[in-house]
């Protein structure tokens, strides 16, 4: 199963996807971290991630690029993907990243994760509303950015929106 949680900066989407893969994987749980440390602000970001996940019995993996390379040694219940925004920025501006590419290899990427779990929970981010013009190649990665929340939301079997804490079902099961 594939389950798209997508809201805004702060919303409370994160804590909303790790408890419904909570719900959904009973035993094994891998979360996906795809946010590179730079920086004092990512590296207080990542630790408040972590410290939501004390007690969830989360194996975390830190892998920013390339999940279709992703080598897993075992099948899981569940795989968080956190996040779908991080993701592909590292895709697209990391020198590493598949650049031009990024589309293919993060749909590639989803559906080896939906290989290696029987749920899959991606979590994305709504940046879409503000009204900024933004220089082309930040206009870009918004315009793919949203490409890749529909597709993954035409693939979804379920696909909420966080608003200010307030889980919203857009698509699928009402009471996973």
């Amino acid at each position: 199963m594939l389950i798209l949680v997508t809201g805004g900066a702060a919303s409370g989407k994160s804590a909303h996807a790790e408890r419904l893969l909570c719900d959904c994987a009973p035993s094994s749980r891998l979360y996906l971290a795809t946010m590179q440390s730079f920086g004092a602000a990512a590296q207080a970001r990542i630790a408040r991630h972590r410290a939501l996940r004390q007690g969830k019995n989360f194996e975390t993996i830190e892998h920013p690029l390339d999940l279709a390379g992703l080598v897993l040694h075992r099948r899981y219940d569940g795989i968080l993907l956190e996040d779908l925004g991080n993701l592909l920025a590292n895709e697209v501006f990391a020198p590493d990243g598949a650049g031009d590419a990024a589309f293919g290899s993060i749909l590639a990427g989803i559906d080896h994760l939906q290989d290696c779990c029987e749920t899959l929970v991606v979590v994305t981010d709504e940046i879409f509303a503000d009204g900024i013009d933004y220089p082309p190649e930040t206009a870009r990665y918004i315009c793919d950015l949203a490409a890749l929340n529909r597709a993954l939301a035409t693939r979804a079997e379920v696909v909420y929106e966080s608003v200010c804490g307030i889980l919203l079902p857009l698509k699928g099961e009402k009471g996973i």
